[in-house]
């Protein structure tokens, strides 16, 4: 899953020129779409890294191309950046988003295929994931003419029945909590082993001590969720973004694969 981990080294800085964001919370101005970030270095490198949240910049440490930067930037532009050619820039900010899109559905596929439980869906995995993969090596023009919703739609039906499957270990009545709003809720030490969190809002959600063990977290919204003496083991279609989002501790337990975020206390 290597060439799906975000390598800044080799791409072209295009989450900090082809994405716009606005002055708040998690960004100290505001920037267009296609305009480069005051703090890109001309090495594409940014010179803030080590210290965004210090200075105001907490949204780009909960952002994750999953690998796209570098696919983009020497895959599909075979390593010549929007600096030295300019005519392929507004095109290469296009194409971006969208490889980020693939590139994150291959993500979640690939967590699928290793889960155990999940072993009998293995088969329609691995086609759906050869497929998926086959469209990040399109050219620019293919890939711009994509629909990419319904890829996301035909991959969300194989991780639902993933899902399902997974958390079939844990016997509950209720277990389905899709989209729901727990904003700010109180959910200190709340046995939550086996419910299906998928898109629900968690911001400020109060988790700690929380049993969140074989839950699934696919598109949760985790921002300021704290998660201090969590116990996330075996939760699956988590991503590193969402935890750096999350406030934990050294005590919160996560899934193998990702990293405990600096900034936890």
């Amino acid at each position: 899953m290597d060439t799906l981990r975000a390598d800044c080294s080799n791409c072209f800085g295009l989450c900090c020129v082809a994405l716009p964001f606005a002055a708040s919370a998690d960004f100290a101005t505001d920037k267009a779409a296609g305009t480069p970030c005051a703090n890109l270095r001309t090495d594409f490198r940014c010179g803030i890294h080590d210290r965004l949240r210090d200075v105001g910049y907490q949204g780009c440490t909960v952002y994750d191309c999953f690998g796209a930067g570098q696919q983009v930037s020497q895959i599909t532009y075979g390593g010549t950046d929007w600096r030295t050619a300019p005519d392929t820039a507004a095109e290469m900010f296009a194409v971006f988003p969208v490889v980020r899109q693939l590139h994150e559905l291959l993500r979640y596929l690939d967590e699928a295929l290793a889960l155990p439980a999940a072993a009998g869906l293995r088969p329609g995995l691995r086609a759906l994931r050869a497929s998926v993969g086959e469209l990040t090596g399109l050219a620019p023009a293919a890939l711009l003419e994509l629909d990419v919703a319904a890829r996301r739609a035909e991959v969300n039906t194989l991780l639902l029945r993933t899902s399902d499957v997974v958390r079939a270990e844990v016997r509950r009545k209720k277990k389905d909590r899709r989209g729901a709003d727990l904003m700010g809720a109180r959910l200190r030490g709340a046995d939550l082993r086996g419910v299906s969190l998928r898109g629900a809002c968690l911001i400020a959600a109060d988790l700690t001590g929380a049993d969140l063990r074989l839950t699934d977290l696919i598109g949760a919204d985790l921002r300021d969720a704290r998660l201090a003496g969590a116990d996330l083991t075996g939760a699956f279609f988590l991503t590193q973004p969402q935890l750096n989002a999350a406030r934990g501790d050294g005590a919160t337990l996560i899934p193998d694969g990702l990293t405990r975020p600096a900034h936890w206390s």
